[in-house]
């Protein structure tokens, strides 16, 4: 599954270290998100969702549409 947190992030002008703490996780871990080499849980996904305002399955990369589901 290709995961879309680097392109997110930088359309969004953020860094690493700025979405780490945002998610409350070191540095080093959110990297590892974005590299693969460790899976992003799902409290960080729905979190990660809000802030880019975007679906989740978009995150995921499962859908290309960007745009969040109506509620």
């Amino acid at each position: 599954m290709k995961l879309r947190l680097k392109e997110l992030r930088q359309e969004n002008n953020y860094t690493q270290k700025n979405i780490a703490d945002y998610l409350n996780i070191k540095q080093n871990t959110y990297s590892q998100y974005e590299s693969g080499i460790r899976e992003l849980p799902l409290l960080c996904l729905a979190k990660l969702s809000e802030l880019y305002k975007t679906s989740t399955d978009y995150i995921l990369g499962l859908t290309d549409y960007d745009f969040p589901y109506p509620r």
